[in-house]
C-alpha cells in the first residue's frame, strides 16, 4: 500500500496542477487522464459540453460486459480569488501528513486514487469492468455528469454499483437531499421616485417574491417527515443573490434573483414550485400589467439534480459496508451527483477521502490517511470483480 500512496501523491500533484476552476476548460486535465488510462488498454469515451472546452471521461477497464462498478467524481473545482491561502493552491504541498492544494480533497484525491490503482485493474483478469466516470462541471450544477450517463446507455453497458468519492472522511453516505437552483427575473417601468405609482418597481415585486419564498420555506417545514434523518428535516429554500436597480430616485425596470431548493423529496419541490408559480401568475403579474402589458417574470431553471434516496436493499450500500467495514449508512444535506446515477438505475453511495468541512475553503488538504483508507477500499474491489 506504501507503493499505492506513493503514486496516488504524484498523480494527485498532478491533478491539483491543472486550475479546473468551473468557469475554466478542464481539457488539459481529462486529456492527461485519458492517456495515462488509455496506455494501461483502457477503452476511453470523451463527452464534450456543447463549446467543446469541458469534457467527460469515463473509462472500462476489463471486458465491456453488464454488471460492473463505476468510481465517479467531478473534475472542476472552485474559484480561489479572495481566499488567503498560505501555498500555492494549484501547486500540491504537503504538511504534517496533509496534502494541501485546490480539489485535493473535493475531490481529486479520489480520482488520483483511483487512477494509481488502475494499473492493477488493468493487468488483472477480470470477469466484469471497473468504470471510471470523471465529469465536469458539478460545482456550478451537474451539468456534465447527465451527459456522461446518457453515454453509458448509448453504449449498451449496465453497470451494478457507483461510488461517488465525494469527501465523507470515507463514511458511507446513502442518501442526501436535490439541488434545485433558478434565476427568476423581474421587468418593470423605469420612473422617477417621486411618483411610484407611474412605475412598476422591479425590486418591490422581486421583494414580494422574496417574502412568499420564505413562506413557502415555512410550509416545507411543516412537510418534513416523521422519520427524516436529514438536518435539518425538512425541504429548504432560500435566495442567495439579488441585484437590482441604479440609483435610490429611479424606480427599476429591473431585477433579479438566484435562489435554491434542496428537496427532501420531489412531491415537495413540485408543491413549493406550484405555489410560488401560482402566486406569480394570480398576485405579481395582473398588478404589474395593470401598469404596463410589457413588464414580465420569468424563471430560470439552472439545475434540478435529484437526491439521493436511501434504498431497502441497496447493493451499494452493502458492497462499501463490506469493503470498507462500516455498519452503518448515513445521510447528509449537501448535493452530489449520486441521485443522477441512481436515476439511471445503478445503485449508488456516496464514499469518499477527506472532510466535506474542508471543500471550498482556503488551504483546503486531503490527509495521507483518508487516502490510505479509499485506497484500502479501492483495492478489495479486485477480487470482487476478478474471474
Amino acid at each position: 500500500m506504501n507503493d499505492a500512496l506513493a503514486d496516488i501523491r504524484g498523480i494527485l500533484g498532478d491533478l491539483i496542477s491543472f486550475p479546473t476552476v468551473s468557469a475554466e476548460s478542464n481539457l488539459n486535465l481529462i486529456d492527461h487522464c485519458a492517456d495515462r488510462l488509455t496506455s494501461l488498454g483502457a477503452d476511453v469515451a470523451i463527452t464534450t459540453d456543447d463549446t467543446g472546452l469541458k469534457a467527460n471521461l469515463f473509462a472500462t477497464i476489463g471486458p465491456k460486459v453488464d454488471g460492473g462498478i463505476v468510481l465517479s467524481g467531478h473534475t472542476d473545482v472552485v474559484p480561489v480569488e479572495g481566499q488567503a491561502w498560505h501555498s500555492d493552491p494549484f501547486r500540491v504541498e504537503e504538511r504534517d501528513g496533509l496534502i494541501f492544494g485546490r480539489g485535493s480533497c473535493d475531490m481529486k484525491g479520489f480520482l488520483a486514487t483511483a487512477m494509481a490503482l488502475a494499473p492493477r485493474f488493468a493487468s488483472a483478469h477480470l470477469a466484469r469492468p471497473l468504470h471510471l466516470a470523471f465529469t465536469y462541471d458539478e460545482e456550478t450544477g451537474c451539468f456534465g455528469a447527465p451527459r456522461l450517463i446518457e453515454g453509458i446507455a448509448e453504449s449498451g453497458l449496465h453497470p451494478k454499483v457507483c461510488i461517488v468519492g465525494e469527501p465523507t472522511e470515507m463514511r458511507i453516505i446513502e442518501g442526501h437531499k436535490g439541488c434545485y437552483e433558478y434565476t427568476t427575473e423581474f421587468t418593470g417601468l423605469e420612473g422617477h421616485a417621486s411618483n411610484p405609482d407611474a412605475g412598476i418597481n422591479a425590486v418591490e415585486f422581486a421583494a414580494r417574491f422574496v417574502a412568499k419564498l420564505l413562506e413557502t420555506g415555512e410550509v416545507m417545514r411543516h412537510r418534513a417527515p416523521a422519520d427524516s434523518r436529514f438536518d435539518p428535516p425538512h425541504t429548504t429554500l432560500q435566495c442567495g443573490v439579488i441585484q437590482g436597480g441604479i440609483a435610490r430616485n429611479v424606480i427599476p425596470r429591473h431585477c433579479s434573483l438566484e435562489w435554491e431548493m434542496r428537496p427532501v423529496n420531489r412531491a415537495d419541490a413540485d408543491l413549493a414550485k406550484e405555489i410560488l408559480r401560482d402566486y406569480v401568475d394570480r398576485e405579481l403579474l395582473p398588478r404589474m400589467h395593470a401598469v404596463d402589458l410589457k413588464a414580465g417574470i420569468i424563471t430560470h431553471t439552472i439545475g434540478e439534480v435529484e437526491g439521493l434516496e436511501p434504498m431497502l436493499d441497496s447493493e451499494a450500500v452493502a458492497l462499501v459496508s463490506e469493503l470498507t467495514g462500516a455498519n452503518a449508512a448515513e445521510v447528509v444535506a449537501f448535493g452530489t451527483e449520486a441521485g443522477l446515477f441512481q436515476a439511471a438505475g445503478i445503485h449508488t453511495v456516496v464514499c469518499g477521502p477527506g472532510s466535506i468541512e474542508q471543500a471550498h475553503k482556503p488551504d483546503e488538504f486531503v490527509s495521507l490517511d483518508q487516502l490510505q483508507q479509499c485506497a484500502t477500499m479501492i483495492e478489495r474491489l479486485l477480487p470482487k470483480l476478478a474471474a
